[in-house]
């Protein structure tokens, strides 16, 4: 047995503080998989009221022809009695105008809006959804993109099916499409790591984001709160800024019913990718304190844990003599505990939502996500004072 403890173990003191920093930040990692996360894994749909509200159903669209093209006939057909659907053309090029002033005519509860400059005192997006929020007919606002595509024709009932008179906010899910590459693989992963951490802690009572691609308010809340008035100058954030500032565990749910998944069509190369990235990160520093605090921990324990794990287990086998096998032991097992129980939840959370990630690559993943969040780390810091743009 002595291959396995020493003696005296304050023969390793850096050793012996190393793990007990590296037992401490598993334990906060802990708290979020297993106290966050799995409130998302008994979560159930719920039945629309019997008296369905009006809805206005809201697109921005630059240059989004195509998408516009495949989009329309889905939001069209849905599965509802009362709605409209409200295309914001924000200065297209492409042939919108002519489309929508043609082949859309056939679709009667589309209507298009379209902008015709660019303002300096507002970002085109911003300026672009508070035109057709005040030009909507109703108070319920669903909002989506034109690369989105609903999973059925229940998208709206089921959105409004989470919406109870005490509610003013619905945070919906949209994944991204599959496509061969590695590329699809990590923007399908982070994008639901990023789900999982939204939707639980607005489960929570913790709400602090939402996505655009699939997002539910009252046309009043966001009147009251003067739109986006803090921060229109800053590039994104018509989502995740908006519900910074306006949700709260009183008015905001969360809907995880499939048929109201919204899926999106991913970046197709690094450098799209790298830019769409940098510009929804550029936004976090705006978040409320408590929010950025909780997300800090969160994937600043997730850098340490692996951290640890790979300098403790390096210098255990290189050091002269190399630590005893009590000490790979203990290692291994704080690791261990960690990766088992983000396995098990992220799994069953995937199966949850829309099937995002393999189980069996969750762990292979956890690794790349800790690359990806010290290269975006060195990234963001590096450019902070730069500005960005939505088009």
């Amino acid at each position: 047995m002595d291959i396995l403890y020493f003696p005296d173990w304050s023969s390793h003191p850096v050793v012996n503080l190393s793990l007990g920093i590296f037992g401490a930040v598993v334990v906060v990692q802990l708290y979020y998989i297993l106290g966050v996360f799995t409130r998302l894994l008994f979560r159930r749909s719920t039945e629309p009221p019997a008296q369905l509200p009006a809805v206005s159903v809201v697109v921005c669209a630059h240059n989004e022809l195509e998408n516009l093209r495949a989009l329309l006939p889905m939001l069209n057909e849905q599965d509802y009695p009362n709605y409209e659907v409200i295309v914001m053309d924000d200065r297209s090029w492409d042939g919108t105008v002519d489309f929508a002033e043609t082949e859309a005519q056939v679709w009667k509860r589309v209507r298009f809006l379209h902008i015709e400059q660019e303002y300096d005192h507002v970002t085109p997006k911003k300026y672009a959804i508070t035109t057709a929020i005040r030009s909507a007919k109703h108070d319920i606002i669903l909002l989506t993109d034109a690369d989105c595509r609903p999973t059925t024709d229940q998208w709206i009932k089921g959105m409004v099916a989470c919406l109870a008179s005490d509610k003013q906010i619905v945070v919906g899910f949209s994944p991204y499409e599959k496509q061969p590459g590695f590329l699809n693989r990590l923007i399908r992963f982070e994008t639901f790591y990023v789900a999982v951490q939204y939707l639980s802690l607005a489960l929570a009572g913790k709400p602090y984001m939402g996505v655009g691609r699939n997002l539910m308010y009252r046309k009043s809340l966001f009147l009251q709160n003067k739109g986006f008035y803090s921060h229109l100058r800053v590039t994104g954030g018509d989502d995740d800024l908006l519900m910074n500032e306006i949700a709260t565990a009183q008015n905001t749910a969360v809907c995880l019913d499939p048929d109201t998944f919204m899926v999106s069509i991913p970046k197709s190369t690094w450098a799209a990718w790298y830019w769409q990235k940098k510009r929804h990160l550029s936004v976090s520093k705006y978040y409320k304190f408590p929010n950025k605090v909780r997300l800090s921990v969160l994937s600043g324990t997730h850098v340490l844990n692996w951290m640890f794990f790979i300098g403790l287990g390096v210098w255990g086998s290189v050091s002269f003599p190399p630590l005893q096998l009590g000490y790979i032991i203990i290692i291994a097992a704080i690791f261990g505990i960690r990766l088992l129980s983000q396995w098990i939840v992220l799994g069953i959370a995937s199966r949850k939502l829309y099937k995002s990630v393999g189980w069996f690559a969750i762990p292979f993943m956890d690794f790349v996500l800790f690359i990806y969040y010290i290269v975006m780390s060195v990234v963001m810091w590096t450019n902070r004072r730069k500005k960005v743009r939505w088009r």
